[in-house]
């Protein structure tokens, strides 16, 4: 039996994993690898291939198949999620076709409740929990790049280990992804949370880089009421970190490069739909869920909630 696998997404972080696994497998006769994507993307991945540039090389490959028809695809063993957040429920609509009850879905999406979400969608899916670290974006059509050398892919379940984690992320591994098949995947995801949640948020504030969040006191100390907020939000949630999980992400902070920014500030900057309701407004409704106050998040959410209304409705 084939197995079938299908990449859903194909920018920065899909296209790179996506294109190293259709790179290995092409020898592999009994895994398939399909890709997902739309437009322009799809027009050129089909005609010449899905051109991957990376740190040490450049290299083209052609999945099974390229669609955005589900029709084509049939029923899928694996899918893997690289979407934006926001499109999450729409594109688990749109390949529902694809999907039944054996099925398992791997999102490697920015967001602490990801998972919580497609299991809310498939319930009778076995849908694992992921997180990626990566310097990748979409240069045209048909082209995404690699930089910074960062790579790092973590997954897992929260039941644990069993014979299929251990086989992808053996295939991973063999593909050249770095790859983490990690126990407690939970405190990874909301590790990677404590830092893109309030970064992205407060850059997108403030309209500032990464690190002038820390070189102004106002700035700052709304930045460390955020983490705080967030650390308790965590708690309530069972995560529990290290003692200086705080000053380690700050730290994280200060060592990136001025001028930089998130995506999400990124996309406030240039109009385009953001990630303000998985990455922001996510932590003020756990925190009513749980019963914890998040006063500064609140604040941060209703000024950028206005400033979208606004471009929406065309003000200045």
């Amino acid at each position: 039996m084939k197995i079938k696998i299908l990449i859903v997404g194909l920018g920065g972080v899909g296209g790179y994993y996506g294109g190293l696994l259709a790179k290995y497998c092409k020898n592999i006769p009994e895994i398939e690898i399909y890709f997902f994507a739309r437009g322009k993307h799809l027009e050129t991945i089909k005609k010449n291939g899905l051109t991957v540039i990376a740190e040490t090389e450049t290299f083209v490959v052609h999945p099974k198949l390229a669609t955005n028809d589900v029709a084509e695809l049939g029923k899928m063993h694996y899918v893997i999620l690289t979407t934006k957040s926001y499109d999450l429920i729409q594109t688990l609509d749109q390949i529902s076709a694809c999907i039944d009850n054996n099925t398992i879905i791997l999102p490697l999406l920015n967001g602490a409740d990801i998972s919580e979400r497609i299991r809310t969608h498939f319930p009778l899916n076995q849908v694992w929990d992921g997180c990626v670290y990566i310097v990748g974006r979409l240069n045209e059509p048909g082209i995404v790049e690699s930089s910074g050398g960062l790579h790092d892919l973590y997954f897992g379940a929260e039941k644990g280990s069993n014979e299929k984690l251990v086989w992808m992320d053996n295939l991973f591994k063999n593909a050249g992804i770095e790859s983490h098949l990690e126990e407690n995947i939970k405190k990874i995801i909301w590790r990677k949370f404590m830092f893109i949640s309030v970064t992205a948020s407060l850059t997108s504030y403030f309209n500032v880089g990464f690190r002038d969040l820390l070189t102004d006191d106002h700035r700052k100390m709304l930045t460390l009421s955020c983490f705080n907020e967030l650390l308790n939000i965590a708690h309530s949630e069972g995560v529990d970190f290290e003692p200086d999980i705080i000053e380690s992400t700050i730290r994280k902070i200060e060592r990136l490069p001025f001028k930089t920014t998130s995506s999400m500030h990124s996309d406030f900057i240039a109009g385009k739909t953001t990630e303000i309701d998985t990455l922001t407004k996510v932590v003020i409704n756990i925190g009513k869920k749980n019963g914890v106050e998040t006063p500064t998040y609140k604040v941060i959410f209703q000024s950028l909630n206005e400033r979208l209304n606004n471009y929406t409705n065309g003000a200045n």
